[in-house]
């Protein structure tokens, strides 16, 4: 029952990775949006794009930090 529980602690933690990675598409559609309806902003709206997309990595990478920490940590 305990490793059960474990496995899906880390699955959830997956799961977190998951909706970055889904919230990151989202940003780049809107981004290219953007820049198709206002080209001369291209420099600023692909920067502040990049910038949004690393600090949602960030969470992504400790969900799957977590992840294994619960895998061969705990289960252990």
């Amino acid at each position: 029952m305990e490793k059960a529980v474990m496995a899906l602690a880390a699955a959830l933690c997956v799961c977190g990775g998951c909706v970055t990675g889904l919230a990151e598409g989202k940003v780049a559609v809107q981004a290219v949006e953007s820049i198709g309806k206002n080209p001369d902003a291209a420099d600023k709206i692909q920067s502040m794009a990049i910038i949004g997309a690393a600090i949602s990595e960030t969470c992504a990478i400790y969900c799957l930090l977590v992840a294994f920490l619960i895998i061969f940590i705990l289960g252990a």
